[in-house]
């Protein structure tokens, strides 16, 4: 059970670990929402063994005392406190400085996108709310599925709330780019730690965009692979990969250069949310780097997946404006 969720854990951690700006003060609190099911768990384990961690709160409506228990005997830096339930979701929260969402319910088989908006839509809404009202400046990072609806529900929470800022709310892509680097490194014999494909567009089906025409090193596929190879990516949702760790967490802290490819506001193309290369820092997005130069299928790859991308960002917008 663990490894079919450790590939998205891993790489989530990936945009919620890495960055704090020396002005910050070393005692870095990160809040997991949702930290007892089959994604928190074993993302809570990684973070506690971060040593830029100093308190890792964690919170869900069930089996939190069990989860907290478990990692408080790991002898690492971070302190770990567990909140149960509703009425300690703010204390979870407070003075947090990253906030982690994998809660939700993951999709499962015959259930639709609808379904799962349905019953995920409203456990963002108000967890978000409960961020906006208690740690307004804590770094956000979605996990929580539909993302290119759940990323725009947050931002229409804290623009409610009167606290909105775009560079700190982020939807975690970071699977899909694991995906693309580990796929292409196994079809080009290459070392998959050492290959970097920049993933654009969404975070579901054909908005998830891979600019094989952009990897590091630089590849080539023939027409027919090269559609394979970015259907495999766009699909892969049960395939097992890895990912490094640590990547808002080392900005925040300071370190330059740190870029990430995530979901977030965007003026890049016609939709007002969408992943590309970010430059992050210790607020933040520093710049969005924007989607470089697309071959001319990529190019038609973005026209396809604008339809569903703007159509998803709409629902999570209405859903917010609507309750």
């Amino acid at each position: 059970m663990l490894s079919r969720f450790a590939k998205i854990t891993v790489a989530a951690s990936t945009i919620s670990l890495r960055s704090f700006s020396t002005t910050i003060h070393n005692n870095v609190k990160v809040a997991i929402l949702g930290a007892s099911g089959g994604i928190g768990q074993p993302m809570s384990l990684l973070l506690k063994n971060n040593p830029m961690i100093t308190h890792l709160s964690l919170f869900d409506i069930a089996h939190t005392p069990g989860v907290t228990a478990d990692l408080g005997h790991i002898n690492t830096r971070a302190k770990v406190s567990g909140h149960l339930g509703p009425e300690q979701l703010k204390e979870s929260l407070n003075e947090a400085d990253v906030v982690v969402i994998p809660a939700g319910v993951p999709r499962k088989p015959g259930m639709t996108r609808d379904d799962l908006f349905n019953t995920n839509a409203s456990i963002v809404r108000d967890l978000t709310d409960a961020c906006a009202q208690t740690c307004p400046k804590a770094m956000i990072c979605i996990i929580a599925n539909p993302v290119n609806s759940t990323v725009p529900i947050a931002s229409e929470v804290f623009k409610q709330r009167g606290v909105y800022d775009s560079n700190r709310i982020f939807g975690v892509t970071s699977l899909d780019v694991v995906r693309a680097n580990t796929f292409i490194a196994e079809a080009k014999g290459l070392d998959p730690t050492q290959v970097n494909v920049p993933v654009i567009g969404g975070h579901s089906g054909v908005t998830i965009i891979p600019v094989i025409s952009q990897a590091t090193p630089a590849v080539s596929f023939k027409d027919d692979e090269l559609d394979a190879m970015t259907k495999r990516i766009q699909e892969a949702g049960t395939e097992v990969v890895k990912a490094k760790d640590g990547a808002l967490l080392e900005a925040m802290k300071g370190k330059e250069g740190v870029v990430e490819c995530t979901f977030v506001k965007s003026s890049e193309t016609e939709a007002a949310y969408f992943a590309s290369p970010i430059l992050l820092g210790p607020n933040g997005i520093v710049k969005n780097l924007g989607i470089g130069k697309l071959s001319p299928y990529e190019t038609e790859l973005v026209k396809k997946a604008m339809p569903e991308l703007l159509s998803n960002i709409k629902k999570g917008e209405n859903f917010v404006k609507m309750s």
